[in-house]
């Protein structure tokens, strides 16, 4: 206990304090526009994250893994939000993070394994383009000052780390644009236009919605959704950091602990979060690696927009579109397009479905469900492929000896019962399966469909070579053996 302790908190003071800082720094644009894509005040945003980041620190499953408002949550609430009211909003957060809980309770986080690397790449690719999508408002209609600052904005972002990485350049590029927005006294969006910022600390309240089966019906769909992406985007996040410091994370208490976090975040105002990748990566990089980084940057952010609140209301809304067009761009996995030719088709398609459901109805969980279906399909359809059967006669061609190789399973079930001629005239029939394997009771039902289609013809059948696991699953669910049939089982 004391020994992780010392690990996790205070084997990397220093480095974890600035880091944490810097990620602080980074964090309050990224909050905001969050807040923005979302259609909440921007206290909404800021609020979530450090309510998050403060409490994953200690509940988390992942040391030095960043948890704060998201993009991919916003996108979630839209609609939430604009037909129903922040209140609503608030009331989805604590629900999903009792949804969460019971997820982790239940140990869901192995179901992470059943994610194809092909799905997760789509995700992350649907996540950047909507992103990108999400500034395009701000983008329309709008006079020529708006395109020179965001153009000047993603130039510092991308030219600063060149001749120093001491200050992360977007906010730089930020803190630039907003003097240069004041000097020259440019009539353009602010982040003070958009809403108030916080003032004060959060306080504890309770969402204000009737507490009723109506109130329940609007937003369990919601939060159903934003439990599925929050896990979702957790659990990548966490692997992705445990391959950058080589240690591992326990994923069924990072899920019970993004659950906490938005249950309190949405009484004390916030909108649900989750981990986010690219901070997670910049506190790593930076130096992060304990619980301290965590917490390090969400006080961090409460006080620095608490005591310059009234600087960062001056920010220009193009100085946070460049920032979260750098934020797309950099999510984007380029690679996976120059890999299109390269991989397999059906990784490929998989891929390229998960973005397309994802960025057509707006919900990643919808594309990410796709995805692992998809992956299914095609997994089961390479099995299947493996399939084969041979014959060959005996016994002076009074019997006849079929070999059965590979995986039977409801995909090449329809294989296994046409390898077999029924309408030869033989005495005896002995299917070898001891080179193969009885998956499901749809492998089962085809077994039963060959031995009842010998006996119409009456012939004798033999099935041997049953490995232990396919012979107990046929001893449950074969229904040839149990209505006085000639036929017999052997095991190996």
């Amino acid at each position: 206990m004391l020994k992780s302790l010392r690990q996790d908190w205070l084997s990397n003071v220093r480095n974890d304090l600035l880091a944490g800082l810097v990620v602080a720094l980074a964090l309050i644009p990224e909050a905001i526009a969050f807040s923005i894509i979302a259609g909440v005040d921007p206290q909404v945003g800021l609020y979530a994250s450090f309510s998050i980041a403060t409490i994953i620190a200690f509940a988390g499953g992942r040391p030095g893994m960043i948890s704060a408002a998201t993009g991919a949550m916003a996108l979630v609430m839209v609609m939430l939000v604009k037909e129903h009211g922040l209140q609503y909003l608030l009331a989805a957060t604590v629900l999903t993070g009792i949804l969460q809980i019971v997820a982790g309770w239940l140990k869901l986080g192995v179901l992470m394994r059943f994610v194809s690397r092909s799905v997760i790449t789509g995700f992350v690719n649907a996540l950047a383009i909507l992103i990108f999508m999400a500034q395009l408002p701000e983008l329309t209609d709008v006079s020529w000052h708006v395109y020179a600052m965001t153009a000047a904005g993603l130039g510092i972002i991308y030219l600063l780390p060149y001749f120093t990485k001491a200050i992360p350049s977007p906010l730089v590029a930020i803190v630039v644009l907003t003097i240069a927005a004041i000097a020259l006294g440019l009539d353009i969006r602010t982040v003070g236009d958009m809403g108030q910022l916080p003032d004060s600390l959060p306080v504890f309240l309770l969402p204000d919605v009737p507490l009723n089966l109506e109130t329940l019906g609007i937003i369990f769909p919601v939060s159903a959704t934003l439990a599925v992406v929050g896990l979702l985007e957790s659990m990548m996040t966490a692997s992705i950091v445990d391959e950058l410091t080589d240690s591992n994370s326990n994923k069924n208490r990072e899920c019970v602990g993004q659950g906490v976090a938005n249950i309190a975040t949405g009484f004390l105002g916030g909108m649900a979060g989750c981990a986010m990748i690219g901070q997670s990566v910049i506190n790593v990089k930076s130096g992060g690696r304990g619980r301290l980084s965590t917490l390090a940057a969400g006080v961090f952010l409460l006080l620095m927009v608490v005591f310059i609140g009234d600087w960062v209301a001056r920010i220009p809304m193009a100085a946070l579109v460049a920032v979260m067009i750098m934020v797309s761009i950099g999510t984007f996995n380029w690679s996976s397009i120059r890999n299109l030719r390269e991989h397999p088709r059906s990784s490929s398609v998989v891929m390229l479905a998960t973005v397309a459901v994802t960025v057509s109805t707006h919900d990643l969980a919808k594309g990410v469900l796709v995805g692992v279906l998809l992956s299914g399909f095609f997994f089961a359809h390479k099995v299947s492929r493996g399939f084969s059967a041979g014959s060959h006669s005996e016994d002076e061609g009074r019997m006849r000896v079929y070999t059965i190789t590979g995986q039977v399973f409801f995909a090449s079930a329809e294989r296994f019962i046409d390898a077999f001629d029924y309408k030869e005239v033989i005495e005896k029939v002995r299917i070898d399966v001891s080179r193969a394997h009885f998956w499901d009771i749809t492998a089962v039902s085809a077994l039963d469909k060959v031995v009842v289609k010998f006996r119409r013809e009456a012939t004798e059948v033999e099935v041997v070579g049953l490995n232990e696991a396919s012979a107990t699953l046929v001893d449950r669910f074969a229904e040839h053996d149990k209505d006085g049939g000639n036929d017999t089982l052997t095991s190996h």
